[in-house]
């Protein structure tokens, strides 16, 4: 099981061996620890819930959860997996060795807000022409026919834009350094600087 929770730092570029310019984003991490195991015969399923930071003012449930294994953290994830590995149990810090450079990793953020927006900004629909009579420049249009005298769910519409968990797939690591605690990774990664990204390694 290979999977650490991270804060995005911000993004850089590296020139790599072949001469290139590669953007990197680089990611904080803490210790994660393993809070939980979840097993067929208890949850059913299998699962690792991993922890990371501290949290300042747990809720006595919440304190009541943590303390086998001894820590209070402030961000927690669960990962999925197909089989419990025998080296790791409750109490366990993963280690930021867990990635190597060349890896390929699946990470998930919640991307940024853009709040209420219009179809034209949140689909890319075309703007209405400005001239011969046009009036409706920035106006959906039509948002159905007469019958059925409903709309149908997931037409496309204004709304809310962005804020939304989005996973982006088989991306590579550049970059480890266990000395500050760094792990970089090829490419852009959702979400804003500080937000909590979920890096986990992608299955073959």
């Amino acid at each position: 099981m290979k999977a650490l929770i991270t804060r995005k730092l911000g993004m850089t570029s590296a020139i790599s061996e072949d001469g290139t310019v590669e953007a990197i984003t680089l990611l904080s991490v803490q210790p994660n620890v393993i809070t939980q195991i979840k097993t067929h015969d208890t949850d059913g399923y299998i699962a690792y819930q991993i922890g990371t930071e501290k949290h300042k003012h747990l809720s006595k449930p919440q304190a009541a959860h943590f303390k086998k294994s001894k820590t209070e953290p402030k961000v927690v994830r669960e990962i999925r997996t197909d089989e419990l590995a025998e080296d790791l149990k409750l109490g366990d810090t993963l280690p930021l060795e867990t990635f190597e450079v060349g890896d390929t990793v699946h990470v998930t953020g919640v991307s940024k807000g853009k709040g209420f927006a219009g179809t034209i900004k949140r689909h890319n629909f075309h703007r209405g022409r400005k001239t011969h009579g046009g009036r409706s420049y920035r106006r959906p249009g039509s948002i159905g026919s007469m019958y059925p005298q409903k709309i149908f769910k997931g037409k496309k519409m204004a709304g809310q834009m962005g804020h939304e968990q989005v996973t982006t797939r088989n991306l590579k690591v550049a970059l480890v350094d266990a000395d500050l605690g760094v792990l970089g990774i090829k490419g852009s990664i959702p979400g804003p600087r500080k937000g909590v990204v979920l890096v986990k390694e992608a299955k073959q």
